[in-house]
């Protein structure tokens, strides 16, 4: 065995990290009632920043619309729950899709041109779906949002409680699903050939990868799973807005990715927890201000470099243990 499948091998198995992550995920649903609600809006964050990095981090697709795609699973499973039926994994699977559909029409238009227009292009599309919502008011509720969204129980068993207990067990088990399907995604061929294409696409068509295939594939998936997580706001929160199609959705999800690392599975996960917990407990403490103070931790984040960050712990970590 060569050294390249070696080292694919090595990433594919589970390391006890991992293993410790989603045992204490799990865990946290025995808390007491309270913090169920910022646990599950972490869960649909995580799973919403995982397929920006699908194409961001893997792919070397950038993205300032991606709340395109969360924004037409959330509005397709409130709309299916409002008018048809309440069933939490038919919304999921429908959102699922019609995002996959709006993915596919969609990413010929990222094929072509400079990072720079694809900026410009997917916060286009973002906006246009916005705009298009905001103008159909009997079907999307308008500025006053979506009202009247009722879910049934889940699996036929399980209501979704005011304390949010079980949202968070649904949202984190949809996330875990999900990052099982991405993990054997970026490991397979396809995903070696995606990050051969954002290296060098060109050196990547001339050894014979369909450069365009694999990017219109993985901006199609990277649109299901952010409809899924839009279905999963939609369906826990019983309420869905214009506010779903906004420019910070898309600003906030790419700052996930920055705090916690572009191009690898567990980046939107660590970034979603980290974002929320600072966004939180600085709200708490200063309501007016707490905008000012996230940006300025996050310019001191990118200024000092994230690997700067987590070398200073490892050595504060190291001289508290010598004490």
């Amino acid at each position: 065995m060569d050294a390249a499948a070696l080292g694919l091998v090595r990433r594919a198995r589970w390391r006890w990290p991992e293993v410790v992550l989603w045992l204490l995920a799990y865990a946290a649903l025995l808390m007491p009632p309270g913090k169920f609600l910022i646990l599950n809006e972490i869960a649909i964050l995580a799973l919403f920043a995982l397929s920006l990095d699908l194409i961001l981090g893997y792919a070397g697709i950038v993205s300032l619309g991606h709340a395109a795609f969360f924004g037409v699973g959330a509005y397709t499973a409130g709309l299916l729950a409002k008018h048809v039926t309440g069933d939490p994994l038919a919304g999921l699977l429908l959102g699922a899709a019609v995002a996959t559909v709006v993915g596919f029409a969609t990413s010929l238009l990222v094929l072509r041109g400079s990072d720079l227009t694809r900026l410009m292009v997917t916060l286009g599309v973002a906006m246009v779906l916005g705009e298009i919502a905001n103008a159909l008011p009997g079907l999307s509720g308008g500025a006053d949002g979506l009202q009247g969204v009722t879910m049934g129980p889940l699996l036929g068993c399980f209501d979704f409680d005011l304390f949010g207990r079980t949202a968070y067990a649904y949202s984190l088990t949809t996330l875990f699903l999900f990052t099982l399907l991405a993990r054997r995604i970026v490991l397979s061929p396809f995903g070696l050939s995606l990050m051969a294409i954002r290296r060098n696409p060109l050196r990547a068509g001339a050894l014979g990868v369909p450069v365009n295939a694999r990017l219109i594939a993985v901006y199609t998936l990277a649109a299901a799973f952010a409809g899924t997580a839009g279905a999963l706001l939609a369906q826990t929160t019983a309420f869905v807005s214009l506010d779903v199609f906004e420019f910070h959705r898309s600003a906030d999800v790419l700052l996930v990715l920055i705090i916690g690392g572009a191009g690898w599975l567990y980046g939107g996960i660590a970034g979603a927890v980290i974002y929320t917990l600072l966004q939180d407990g600085i709200a708490a403490f200063t309501p007016q201000y707490w905008q000012f103070w996230i940006g300025l931790l996050l310019v001191a984040f990118v200024l000092v470099g994230r690997q700067r960050l987590v070398g200073g712990l490892y050595a504060m970590l190291g001289w508290a243990r010598r004490r």
